[in-house]
């Protein structure tokens, strides 16, 4: 049930050198609640674009770590990348971190429109500055859908990592009839019960997690967007990204997207996890969630570096 629990709740200016390109990042504050890193190339002009990256669900932060899954840095890496590359990337920390803070956070009136509005506000930000020749969103695991839905008539292009292409609902079941079969039945129970939009009494300890009684409002305003449904809307540039070693989102996922909107890239790196890492050795693969040490995949910088560059 480890994975399951992951995909729920995962709920000053520097410089950097790498090999002959310098980057440049910078403390960003959108407004109260939205805080980010902006990594530039050195040189910005107008014809450099932007990537918004927006973060997996739970609580994980501008970089991709998580305080329950552990700091891997998978976002700030690519953030990094993509600079590199001439690309400009601007990824925040979800609101949670923000509230957390200021001790205002309340899990029962969070919802899933939440952070679309969040990301939405983002691209708003950006988009008045008039800086940018194109601006993109690439949302991972579940900012996937949050970007999704954000980008329709907002942005230029859009990209999803490890997104699930099926409602939250369809991915737990999946999840829990591999990890924990003989509580499927009463998963699926509660599931059902959300989907119809109403709370449940939970009275698993096992699933305290999952079926919390403060979760569940916001298990109701996420579990009512299809993936298929919303990536039909968006004419702009798709590209859909998974890998092979994905524990959380099998690449047939990126597939079903790709199926719903025919016009959009697809790829799928070989030995890629969830959180960008390569993975030769399976044993390996639970353990690179908390190791900040090992780099994203250079085929994923590459291929979202040349996808935006054709926008």
């Amino acid at each position: 049930m480890k994975n399951t629990i992951w995909i729920l709740l995962l709920f000053v200016t520097t410089s950097s050198f790498s090999q002959e390109n310098k980057t440049i990042s910078q403390e960003i504050e959108v407004n109260a609640l939205i805080k980010g890193t902006l990594f530039s190339p050195e040189k910005v002009t107008k014809k450099t674009k932007l990537v918004i990256l927006i973060a997996g669900s739970g609580p994980t932060n501008r970089s991709g770590n998580s305080t329950i899954a552990g700091i891997n840095n998978s976002l700030k890496y690519l953030a990094e990348g993509l600079a590199q590359n001439g690309i400009t990337v601007f990824s925040y920390d979800k609101r949670i971190f923000a509230q957390m803070i200021t001790k205002t956070i309340d899990e029962k009136t969070l919802s899933f429109e939440d952070f679309i509005n969040d990301a939405k506000d983002v691209i708003t930000y950006f988009q008045s500055q008039k800086k940018y020749s194109k601006i993109i969103i690439a949302g991972h695991s579940e900012g996937s859908l949050i970007g999704m839905v954000a980008t329709l008539n907002t942005a230029d292009g859009y990209v999803s990592l490890d997104g699930a292409g099926r409602c939250i609902d369809e991915v737990l079941s999946e999840q829990i009839a591999k990890q924990a079969p003989t509580m499927k039945e009463t998963v699926d129970k509660g599931l059902a019960s959300l989907k119809a939009g109403k709370t449940f009494e939970n009275k698993n300890p096992m699933l305290a997690s999952l079926f919390r009684e403060s979760v569940q409002p916001y298990m109701i305003s996420w579990i009512k967007y299809n993936p298929q449904i919303e990536i039909k809307k968006l004419s702009i540039p798709i590209l859909l990204i998974n890998g092979t070693k994905d524990l959380q989102v099998p690449a047939t996922d990126a597939e079903l997207l790709h199926v719903a909107n025919p016009k959009s890239e697809l790829k799928i790196i070989e030995n890629m996890n969830h959180i960008f890492k390569e993975i030769t050795v399976d044993e390996d693969n639970l353990k690179s969630y908390s190791n900040p040490n090992l780099p994203v995949m250079p085929e994923l910088i590459n291929t979202i570096a040349t996808f935006v560059k054709s926008i």
